[in-house]
C-alpha cells in the first residue's frame, strides 16, 4: 500500500517575481543583438540561445501550480509517486511531473432508493446518505481505480447488507429493527462503510437512511398490519390498566369496611367493571333495583 507524503515544493511567487522576469529580458536581449550583428555565425548563435531560453521560460510556466483551500496535489514524476502537497498557495515544482487535483473538501453521497428484502423477506425500499472526505489522498488515487465511483458502489452493498440483517418493523418491540431504531442502525451503517472505504483512504463522517418504505406491491397490506399491531397494543394497554384498577377498587371497598362481597358479587363487579373500562364505546349504566339472585 502506497503511503502518503507531505511534499515541500519551492515558493512560487519569488520564481514568478524574479526567474520570469529575468528570462524574458535575456529573450528580448538575445533578439535584439541577433538583429544588430552581420556575422552570420554569431546571429544564429543568439537565435538559438533565444529558442532556448523561451523553452526555459514555458517550462518555468509549467511549473506553477496553484492549491486551493480544502484541496491537494498528488504530484508524480515519470510514474513515481514524489509526495502531495496540502499547504494552499502558489508553488513551483518540476514542471515534468504530474500533478492530479484532489480535493479533502466534506462531501455527500445520496444513493439511489434500492430495493431489498428485509430479515423476514419482506421487499423494502432504503436509501441513505454518507458523507465522507479525502484524508489519505496517496491511497484514493492509487490504491483504487476511481475513488468516487468506489464509494458509490461500496455504499450501496453496505446498505444492502444492513437492510437483510434486520427486519423493517420489530413487531415484539424488543428486536432492533430498521424504522424504529434509526440511531442503531445509522451508527452501524457508518461502521459497515467506513470498512469498505479505508482501502481507499476515505473517512466516512455520518450514514443515514434517507429513506424507508415497504415495497408498492406489499405496501398496502402491511399497512393493515401494522395498523392492527397497533390496536392489540393499545388493547392491551387498555386491559392492563382496567384489571389494575378493577384489583384498586376491591381493596380500597374491603380496607374501608364499605361492602362485604363475596365471590360470586366480586365476580359480577369485576365483570361489569371490565366491560366498562375496557369498551370501545360509552356505556349505558342500568341501574338494578331488585337482588342479583
Amino acid at each position: 500500500m502506497i503511503v502518503e507524503k507531505t511534499l515541500n515544493p519551492r515558493a512560487g511567487l519569488p520564481v514568478l517575481l524574479l526567474q520570469v522576469p529575468a528570462i524574458l529580458a535575456a529573450i528580448i536581449a538575445c533578439i535584439v543583438t541577433a538583429a544588430n550583428m552581420r556575422s552570420e555565425g554569431a546571429t544564429a548563435f543568439f537565435v538559438l540561445s533565444a529558442l532556448f531560453l523561451v523553452i526555459c521560460l514555458i517550462l518555468t510556466l509549467v511549473g506553477f501550480t496553484a492549491v486551493n483551500p480544502n484541496e491537494s496535489r498528488v504530484v508524480q514524476l515519470f510514474g513515481k509517486y514524489k509526495g502531495t502537497i496540502h499547504e494552499q498557495g502558489l508553488w513551483w515544482v518540476n514542471p515534468f511531473t504530474t500533478r492530479q487535483k484532489v480535493s479533502v473538501r466534506v462531501r455527500n453521497f445520496d444513493s439511489d432508493k434500492l430495493k431489498v428484502n428485509d430479515k423476514e423477506g419482506n421487499p423494502i425500499e432504503i436509501g441513505a446518505v454518507v458523507v465522507w472526505k479525502v484524508v489519505e489522498t496517496a491511497e484514493a488515487v492509487f490504491e483504487v481505480d476511481d475513488y468516487e465511483d468506489y464509494i458509490c458502489v461500496q455504499s450501496e452493498a453496505a446498505l444492502r447488507n444492513l437492510a437483510l440483517r434486520y427486519p423493517y418493523d420489530a413487531h415484539d418491540g424488543k428486536s432492533i429493527a430498521l424504522r424504529s431504531h434509526a440511531t442503531n442502525v445509522a451508527e452501524e451503517l457508518k461502521i459497515e462503510v467506513q470498512e469498505r472505504l479505508e482501502r481507499a483512504g476515505i473517512e466516512v463522517l455520518e450514514a443515514r437512511i434517507s429513506h424507508l418504505a415497504y415495497a408498492q406491491e406489499i405496501a398496502s397490506v402491511m399497512l393493515q398490519r401494522q395498523q392492527a399491531d397497533a390496536i392489540i397494543a393499545a388493547r392491551s394497554k387498555i386491559v392492563d390498566g382496567a384489571v389494575g384498577m378493577v384489583e384498586m377498587a376491591l381493596e380500597k371497598l374491603s380496607e374501608n369496611n364499605v361492602i362485604e362481597l363475596d365471590e360470586e358479587r366480586k365476580a359480577v363487579m369485576v365483570s361489569n367493571l371490565l366491560v366498562v373500562l375496557c369498551s370501545d364505546k360509552h356505556t349505558q349504566p342500568v341501574v338494578n333495583t331488585g337482588s342479583i339472585y
